[in-house]
């Protein structure tokens, strides 16, 4: 099978001007979500943030979008189609429900919430307001992850046996103060992504084992830093989800193995090298008693990725189906996160059914 052939750029519908209003217009709008959309063509036409300032920025950046007064303003635009959230897990909801009431599809920034009962809430206030609702998990798009699945699915390593991502680097902190004091932090919103591709490529585990510590200088910094986290499957596939953000010595390393009974995939994640500049992901293939082939990857996880969670809801919104990242389904992402915390604090492996039971 021919590993060049393996198309793993994010896929636009044929409609792609829907208006998108963008509500939070903090760094991840900025450096991530705006020239993500600028280079697939996207149409961003509002924008509004509680600090004027952030909204100008981004009607900056744009060049198209107008700077709001208030959400009801965004929200009464009729060029407005898609709104963009990007605010705090703890405010999505909030915004969220007047969205709804608009009749707006959405984006959300993920996680949904920091609270799981909020965030099936969050769900629910779509489902009943009849609009389309994506999450942000854009690592699905990420080129190694993306390429993987691909590669997965079309048999290339067999039956999966192990998966592996891990990661160790030094986390600049400062980049987002807020997280200092938030009393969850490296698997809520960091490891959330690795959790989140884990469950994309091989659907979700019977059972969830995560041990969490702290790095000793890691100061003023509340919650973990440094986690383990294995996926136990009924087919006895186990993945491994392994996280130190002070590495504050040694060569950073963040790498993705997945091992089959056929071949096996073999990458780096780019992005966690000399983050948040980085460099393209890397993927090497390999089977028994063949030399190992190399898939050329020159796309970046930020901001490339961000394509892929407009694109699908855009697609959706399109065809009537639903988004590549539904919320509905993310609400699956979120039990692995729940799940992992639960095992932390009572030391004992948890099934993903045990939340919101």
């Amino acid at each position: 099978m021919d590993i060049n052939s393996i198309d793993w750029r994010p896929q636009l519908g044929n409609k792609t001007d829907y208006g998108i209003g963008f509500v939070g217009c903090g760094g991840i709008v900025q450096y991530a979500h705006i020239p993500a959309y600028q280079k697939a063509g996207f149409r961003m036409v509002a924008a509004y943030d509680i600090k004027r300032e952030s909204a100008e920025k981004v009607a900056e950046l744009t060049g198209t979008a107008r700077v709001c007064e208030s959400l009801d303003e965004l929200l009464a635009d009729p060029a407005v189609d898609i709104v963009d959230i990007a605010v705090m897990p703890w405010a999505q909801l909030d915004v969220v429900r007047q969205v709804a009431a608009a009749g707006k599809h959405m984006l959300c920034q993920k996680p949904l919430s920091d609270d799981f009962g909020q965030a099936t809430q969050i769900v629910e206030l779509a489902r009943l307001a009849g609009v389309k609702q994506a999450v942000n998990h854009q690592m699905r798009w990420d080129s190694g992850i993306a390429a993987s699945k691909i590669m997965i699915e079309r048999g290339m390593i067999g039956t999966p046996t192990d998966a592996q991502i891990q990661v160790s680097s030094a986390t600049p902190w400062h980049m987002w103060p807020w997280l200092a004091t938030a009393p969850r932090l490296e698997v809520q919103y960091h490891s959330i992504h690795y959790i989140d591709s884990m469950r994309f490529l091989f659907g979700s585990p019977e059972w969830v084992t995560s041990r969490h510590a702290k790095y000793a200088g890691q100061g003023d910094v509340r919650a973990e830093t440094k986690t383990i986290t294995v996926f136990d499957y009924a087919s006895g596939l186990q993945a491994l989800v392994a996280v130190n953000h002070y590495n504050m010595h040694a060569e950073a390393s963040a790498i993705f193995r997945f091992l089959g009974t056929e071949g096996a995939i073999e990458g780096t994640i780019g992005l966690m090298y000399n983050y948040p500049s980085g460099r393209p992901d890397t993927l090497r293939y390999s089977q028994k008693d063949q030399p190992p082939v190399d898939l050329p990857l020159d796309e970046f996880w930020i901001p490339d990725a961000f394509v892929g969670p407009m694109a699908g809801l855009m697609q959706a919104i399109e065809t009537d189906t639903l988004p590549a990242t539904d919320t509905a389904d993310n609400l699956n992402t979120l039990r692995l996160i729940e799940a992992a915390y639960l095992s932390a604090a009572e030391h004992r492996s948890v099934r993903p059914s045990e939340i919101g039971a």
